[in-house]
This record gives structure tokens, C-alpha cells and sequence, in this order.
């Protein structure tokens, strides 16, 4: 009895010890970190899938009918606009030549005659020595004759032109592609199939498909000036099929005037020097399209935006009397590790991007600014990251 006596008085002495403790004192507001939004000039561009063309391409066909003598280049080499490239035989056409060369003879032997008969009787109809319609015939004559003349002229100018045309010459400057004739065939004027394919490589054509409704947009856009291009033509770089960044710039073309209707696409062209000849016709590359700059551009940190039930963007503000506010954004698209709002924020507005997720609107916070993380590896922290949304 008196060990449990003293168990219960031990235990209430520690009982009224222990109320006379100090309590933890009440926590404060919540901490989140936050940047300022301000409204700065950006440069926008988006990255879309494309294919090289030629700059321009001949397929080679013959324009006469024979037998090929002789090929004059060596396949996939550059060849000059007029070198001479196949050699078909030429024999039935230098003949043509000769022949149209002889009618020609005759029509002028046989105009002397004429012209001389229609001369003696104009001289004889004003002496009333032959009739009047002697003499017309015999003028009507000459005029034949001399129409013979020009018309054995030109029969003789298309034998030559034939004969020219046993040679065939290319018709641009370019890299000369696989002969699909060889020595000895026979080749019509006719024909379907090209004895050889040459291309102008450089520059080179990039054609980029781009949805009809993202063209409409850039095309108000710029007439509206919310975007400005400073009056040149778009720029574009390229991302070559193994990832590397192509070395030279391109400059945009042209927009095709109509819309694929299976695709609901346009094809932008774009032209890039192609000195090295490492874009080829046909290659995938994906095209990063510089359309302009916004002037007044407000960006927010990708990780500060969430999305709600419906799907919208939404962001926390800190208003002016310290507590939270949700806002409904309008962010059409990122730029690098932002994204570009055009609605529901204003230059100023604080948007908090860290400490914020748990919280509800109204919540009464301590906002101070936020400070990036050190990059790993760093040897010394890095200072805090100024309060604004910078774009990438």
C-alpha cells in the first residue's frame, strides 16, 4: 500500500510539473518563392518535319531517234549547262542535211527563171504582145518560186537542228545521276523514260509542312503586329536525320498558295546554301522556323504553371495583401523552359514557383524570391536568380 501511495504522488508531482511548461509558439505563414512577370522582347520559332528538293532538276531525254554511239560523262559527276553528254549516231541526219541542201539548190535555180519570165512578160503585155493573163501567170510563178525557196530554207534549218540534236547536251548545271541507257541502244524522241537525271544541289530547296491553321495565325499575327520580322524573310535552321545542327541558315521561300486537303497542311519552302553538297534531294531534316518577335512577350517557368479539371492553365499569384490568387491563363506555347503567356497575368504580377502546390487561394503567405537550385557539381552555390521570367 505505501509503494503504490508513493507511485501516485510521484506521478502527480509530474503531472503539475509538466503543466507548467511553455507551449511551441504558433507557426507562421507559409513560405513560397515567386518571380516577377515583365513584359520583354522574345523571338519566337517552332520546329517542324521537311524534306530536301532540288533546286532544280532536268531529266534528260533524247529529241531524235537512233543509236547510241557513245556516252560523254562519268556517272554522279557535276556537269556544265551545255556539256555535251550522249552522241547518237548522226549519219541519217548529216543525209537529211545534204538532201535539204540540194532541194534548197534547185528552189533558187528554178526562181531565175521565173523572175525572168515574169520580167519579159510584164514588158511584152504593155505592147499588147501576150495576153494580160500570160503575164499574171508567169508573176504568180516567181511568186511560187521564191516561197519554194524560203520553204526548202527552212526544211534545211530543221535538218540541222536534227543533226545538232544527235548530240545531247545538258540542259542546266548540276550533279549528273545514273545512265539508264547504255552504248548501242536504240532511243526514240518519243520516249518515256529519261536516259539520265541531272540536279541543281546548289542551293537546295527544305519544304516544311505546316498545319493551315498555324500559317493563318503567324499571317494575322504579323498583320496585326503582335509579331515583327523587321522586314525580312523568315529564318530557319535545320536539324540534320542523325541530330546534328546543319551549319548554315536558310531563308524562308514561299507558302504554297493552296491547302492539302487530306492533311489540312501548307508547304513552306525555305533555301539554304549548299556548298558542301551534304544535303541531298530526299533526306529528313526538321526545320526550326523563326517567325518573329514578340515585343511585349510575358514568360512564366514551365514548373510554376498546373493545369485544372478542365484542362486550363492555372498559376498562383501573390496578390498585393500577401495571400494567394489563382489565375486561368491563356499560354498558347512554350519557349524553351517557359511558357508564353497572352492572358491572365500582367507585367508586375508576382507568380509563385515554389511552396505554392499544397496551397489554396486566399491563403495568407510569406513570399520571398525565388532562388534556383545549384547546378550539380557547382563548387560554390549559385546567387539567387533574378526575379523575372527570362526566355530560353
Amino acid at each position: 500500500m505505501i509503494r503504490i501511495a508513493s507511485a501516485a504522488a510521484l506521478a502527480l508531482l509530474l503531472a503539475a510539473c509538466g503543466s507548467g511548461a511553455q507551449q511551441p509558439p504558433p507557426a507562421g505563414p507559409p513560405q513560397v518563392g515567386f518571380v516577377t512577370v515583365t513584359a520583354q522582347p522574345v523571338t519566337l520559332s517552332t520546329e517542324l518535319p521537311g524534306r530536301t528538293t532540288a533546286y532544280e532538276t532536268s531529266e534528260v531525254r533524247p529529241q531524235v531517234n537512233g543509236l547510241i554511239l557513245e556516252r560523254l560523262f562519268q556517272e554522279g559527276d557535276m556537269v556544265r549547262k551545255g556539256q555535251p553528254l550522249y552522241r547518237i549516231d548522226p549519219a541519217p541526219y548529216r543525209a537529211q542535211v545534204a538532201s535539204a541542201r540540194a532541194a534548197l539548190s534547185r528552189a533558187r535555180a528554178g526562181i531565175a527563171n521565173s523572175q525572168a519570165l515574169a520580167r519579159r512578160y510584164g514588158e511584152l503585155v504593155e505592147i499588147n504582145a501576150i495576153s494580160r493573163q500570160q503575164a499574171e501567170d508567169a508573176s504568180a510563178a516567181a511568186q511560187q518560186a521564191r516561197a519554194d525557196v524560203a520553204a526548202q530554207q527552212a526544211a534545211l534549218q530543221a535538218a540541222e537542228i536534227d543533226l545538232a540534236r544527235t548530240t545531247i547536251r545538258a540542259p542546266i548545271s548540276g550533279r549528273i545521276g545514273r545512265s539508264t541507257f547504255t552504248t548501242g541502244a536504240l532511243v526514240s524522241a518519243a520516249q518515256v523514260e529519261p536516259l539520265t537525271t541531272i540536279q541543281r544541289l546548289d542551293p537546295i530547296f527544305v519544304d516544311i509542312q505546316q498545319s493551315s491553321a498555324e500559317v493563318l495565325d503567324l499571317r494575322q499575327q504579323l498583320a496585326s503586329g503582335e509579331l515583327d520580322r523587321g522586314g525580312a524573310a523568315a529564318r530557319v535552321q535545320l536539324k540534320l536525320e542523325n541530330d546534328s545542327t546543319y551549319p548554315a541558315e536558310g531563308r524562308l521561300s514561299f507558302t504554297d498558295v493552296s491547302v492539302d486537303p487530306t492533311t489540312g497542311s501548307q508547304v513552306v519552302r525555305a533555301v539554304f546554301p549548299n556548298r558542301q553538297g551534304l544535303l541531298l534531294p530526299g533526306m529528313y531534316v526538321r526545320a526550326e522556323m523563326v517567325e518573329g518577335t514578340r515585343a511585349d512577350a510575358l514568360l512564366v517557368p514551365i514548373r510554376a504553371v498546373t493545369r485544372d479539371e478542365r484542362g486550363n492553365p492555372t498559376t498562383m499569384v501573390v496578390g498585393p495583401d500577401g495571400k494567394l490568387q489563382l489565375r486561368i491563363l491563356t499560354a498558347p506555347r512554350t519557349v524553351g523552359q517557359n511558357w508564353l503567356v497572352t492572358g491572365g497575368l500582367k507585367a508586375g504580377d508576382r507568380v509563385v514557383v515554389e511552396g505554392g502546390q499544397n496551397l489554396q487561394a486566399g491563403t495568407a503567405v510569406k513570399a520571398v524570391p525565388y532562388r534556383a537550385p545549384a547546378p550539380a557539381g557547382a563548387a560554390r552555390p549559385q546567387p539567387a536568380a533574378a526575379a523575372t521570367a527570362k526566355a530560353d
